[in-house]
């Protein structure tokens, strides 16, 4: 019989707080505490993380070229030099040619502002019937002192903000290349570190995943330069043909732009030389516009799949997929970057995957094979049709030929 003693112990041990408890829901604060830290972490570190990353891209694309020069006896940071140096006088080159020209035109256009205004406002009088001058529209635009200080204390505070950002862009732009330059120079020093924390079969699985990393990237950026190169070419044919100023500039800005800016680089191109060919006359624009309209056609259904189709096989709408979530996740760098770490993934996860036999059927034709040779009835009733035998025809006239024997 339970006394009440003994009711009122049980009813005081099933009322009681678990032990485990005090200590589930400190490790749920530590948890959520913890995940708070590593997510305002991750934001601050934000642009650094994205600094490494494009520096480790980077650095995969100068390894064939570095790893090719170590193999000749080279040091592997003096070879990481000399294609750093190779790179910089070229990068230096195409900015010098293009801002020469931007600042020639610049110059050109300051020199003909006058003209232009008169013409306008010549237009403008016709047009809507008014007596309006140059000197008219100036005295009005100078008459408010307090209106012309206030534009230029926006002018100057814009030139602030924008050489704050030059500032900054050269700085990170030097930490890419510091990062790079370590990632490329001490690339197997640290593909060892990465190897000595893992058990040697996970070894062979990340050296393989690093090695696929460098043929994809290495071959997307060296097909990219040969189709900059050779539409650069087209370019300055079609330039030199259209007599349009500054043809070499313009083309290798053409070529350059078109290559290594992802989906709408084309369109970006081709706007400097359209309005330096306004200049020339419309019917130059008109020209220029409609040429770089057929080359892009020729170059995606002609040359890109001869070029790219031992270096970075993807098909083009994972491309351009790829490059608008590359966008969405890093901006600018993600879009630059999203075609090799795509192609990347794709021949990793490849590798990996079993490729079954599948049947023949209507739904799914396989283009790749050569069509079938109609068999014999198929023959007959096409010679009875009145087409044209040729080799069928030749094959029913041995059969008639083993049929008289």
């Amino acid at each position: 019989m339970t006394t009440p003693d003994t009711r009122t112990t049980r009813v005081e041990a099933r009322d009681r707080m678990p032990s485990w408890l005090p200590r589930a829901v400190f490790l749920v604060l530590v948890m959520i505490a913890g995940f708070r830290l590593l997510g305002w972490t991750l934001a601050q570190l934000r642009t650094l993380l994205i600094d490494l990353l494009v520096a480790f891209f980077l650095a995969l694309a100068f390894e064939p070229a570095v790893d090719r020069l170590a193999r000749r006896g080279m040091r592997r940071g003096v070879a990481t030099g000399i294609a750093f140096v190779v790179v910089f006088l070229a990068c230096a080159g195409f900015l010098a040619v293009v801002g020469s020209l931007l600042v020639d035109q610049v110059v050109a256009f300051a020199d003909h502002l006058p003209r232009y205004l008169e013409d306008l406002v010549a237009w403008v009088n016709r047009t809507f019937g008014t007596d309006l001058t140059v000197e008219k529209i100036q005295g009005r635009i100078f008459k408010d002192t307090g209106t012309v200080q206030g534009y230029a204390e926006q002018v100057a505070n814009h030139a602030l903000g924008w050489s704050a950002r030059i500032v900054g862009a050269l700085f990170q732009l030097f930490t890419i290349a510091l990062f790079t330059f370590y990632f490329t120079a001490e690339g197997p020093r640290i593909r060892r570190a990465v190897c000595s924390l893992l058990p040697p079969g996970r070894q062979a699985e990340v050296l393989r995943g690093w090695e696929i990393a460098i043929d994809k990237t290495g071959g997307y950026l060296y097909s990219r330069a040969a189709l900059a190169l050779i539409s650069a070419l087209a370019h300055y044919v079609a330039f030199l043909v259209l007599d349009l100023p500054y043809a070499i500039p313009l083309a290798l800005w053409v070529g350059l732009i078109s290559q290594f800016v992802p989906t709408v680089g084309t369109y970006i191109a081709i706007v400097l030389p359209a309005l330096i060919a306004l200049t020339v006359s419309p019917a130059a624009a008109v020209w220029v516009v409609l040429f770089a309209t057929a080359y892009q056609q020729f170059e995606n259904y002609l040359l890109l799949p001869r070029i790219t189709a031992r270096t970075v096989e993807i098909h083009p709408a994972v491309a351009f997929g790829s490059v608008i979530a590359g966008a969405a996740l890093l901006g600018a760098v993600g879009a630059l970057i999203a075609i090799p770490a795509t192609a990347t993934a794709q021949a990793f996860i490849g590798s990996y995957l079993h490729r079954y036999e599948v049947p023949e059927h209507h739904l799914t034709p396989d283009e790749t094979r050569p069509p079938k040779r109609p068999g014999r009835l198929s023959r007959l009733w096409r010679r009875q049709g009145g087409d044209p035998a040729g080799p069928a025809g030749d094959a029913d006239a041995q059969d008639q030929k083993r049929n008289s024997r």
